[in-house]
């Protein structure tokens, strides 16, 4: 039997692209999934119109409770979820072509080991381009950046002894994807599929977010790096221009070459591993 997924969805008013995102999820090939929709007590009518739009999907399950933030929110809907595999999808988020849960399934059933999150390529709609990340989660991957929790397939027992700190409003993803690297131990293996639509400009990218963003960022490494660890990688970032590669990776006109020179580096890195 087929392993089971389970795909969450949070909203909270978010007008027609709830429904595009769900339209993502049931125009997969690979059947066995449920939705679920976890709605912080939308007041737009979006999630109304979602039931009756789909009044007889028996994979379609929604639950209505009031939370006070975006991982608060996806606590509720983790409660909620049967699956094998657990995948969380933002609304205005789509999976990228209607075989990505196909791939996915081989690749984990191909795999020969219990892998505790696999994770793939993004596609940001913002820059028109591939977002490929590290082929290898080490300790320096896990300071730099983590891939996106739009390409990350986590196994259920990754969140059996904990789910996501809500006192990160922005990293709580990061955080507890570094949980599972350096506490769980968890095997967490990249996988060459293109995963999803990333919408952009969200929540985590306005100007009082990327602020908190940094400086979560600097709470959350700061459990699990050592002060000498932390000063060390800081300074790899400097001397490799860091902040100018992100800024080329930010502008549309340059970062679809750029990406495609950093995936052109990392296949270059696996094929030597």
């Amino acid at each position: 039997m087929k392993r089971r997924f389970s795909i969450v969805v949070t909203a909270l008013n978010p007008g027609e692209k709830l429904e595009e995102t769900v339209r993502s999820i049931l125009q997969q090939t690979y059947q066995n999934y449920e939705i679920v929709v976890k709605d912080g007590l939308s007041r737009d009518g979006s999630v109304d119109e979602l039931e009756c739009r789909y009044p007889e999907e028996p994979r379609l399950r929604i639950f209505r409770e009031a939370d006070r933030s975006i991982y608060e929110g996806m606590n509720q809907a983790i409660a909620h979820c049967e699956g094998e595999y657990l995948f969380f999808l933002n609304c205005g988020d789509r999976f990228y072509d209607a075989n990505v849960l196909e791939q996915v399934d081989a690749f984990l059933s191909g795999s020969g080991e219990e892998i505790g999150i696999a994770y793939g390529n993004l596609y940001n709609e913002t820059t028109g381009s591939q977002i490929t990340p590290a082929p290898v989660m080490n300790d320096f991957a896990c300071y730099r950046n983590v891939p996106c929790h739009q390409t990350c397939f986590y196994h259920y027992s990754m969140f059996e002894k904990r789910v996501y700190e809500p006192k990160y409003r922005v990293r709580g993803d990061y955080e507890h994807f570094l949980w599972c690297h350096f506490v769980q131990k968890a095997a967490i293996r990249y996988m060459d599929v293109i995963v999803s639509y990333y919408e952009g400009g969200g929540f985590s990218e306005t100007k009082a977010n990327v602020k908190r963003s940094k400086q979560e960022h600097r709470e959350i490494t700061a459990q699990y790096m050592s002060p000498w660890k932390r000063a060390g990688y800081r300074t790899i970032l400097i001397l490799t221009l860091a902040p100018l590669r992100s800024a080329i990776a930010g502008q549309p006109r340059l970062s679809r070459a750029y990406n495609r020179l950093k995936k052109f580096v990392y296949g270059k890195k696996r094929t030597k591993s």
